[in-house]
């Protein structure tokens, strides 16, 4: 917990915003290799239940690749609300809110998604990279995936 309250813990909080960023920043501009540069080589996407979560990556450079060259003709991510913990000095996790828009290659249709990243992190010798990605949804209009993991909203009477 001291690494946490620390001067080193705050830039370490800075360097894993600025990772999320980088994320949304390049994923927008269809810099697939820079995306995936940002990735543990053992990482772990689960992008919804409607795709098997995705190892290393060896799996998910081709999808990411194949999502921007043919999937998607434009999108813009934003991301707010960052909250991230420290675990100990290597080891990192964060929640963040995501607005997603998205323009279809072949139809030329848009969609939005509305929800959360959930990152799990490691310091790598070259610095920070995302060892795991979940993405959650609290809703989509027009999104290309029918499921989407949700982000625990409590319902009346239970959890939903």
């Amino acid at each position: 917990m001291a690494h946490a309250r620390s001067l080193e813990g705050m830039l370490d909080r800075l360097d894993l915003t600025e990772l999320i960023h980088a994320y949304c920043f390049h994923f927008d501009r269809a810099e697939a290799d820079a995306v995936v540069a940002l990735f543990t080589e053992d990482a772990v996407i689960d992008y919804g239940p409607d795709v098997q979560p995705l190892h290393g990556t060896p799996a998910f450079g081709p999808m990411i690749r194949r999502g921007l060259e043919d999937l998607f003709a434009a999108t813009s991510h934003h991301v707010s609300n960052v909250s991230i913990t420290l675990q100990d000095p290597d080891v990192a996790s964060s929640v963040s809110y995501v607005y997603a828009w998205h323009r279809y290659r072949q139809s030329g249709e848009e969609s939005e998604l509305w929800g959360q990243y959930h990152h799990a992190f490691r310091r790598m010798p070259e610095g920070w990279k995302i060892s795991g990605l979940v993405l959650k949804a609290t809703g989509t209009r027009n999104f290309h995936r029918q499921t989407m993991h949700p982000i625990g909203r409590r319902l009346p009477g239970g959890v939903g």
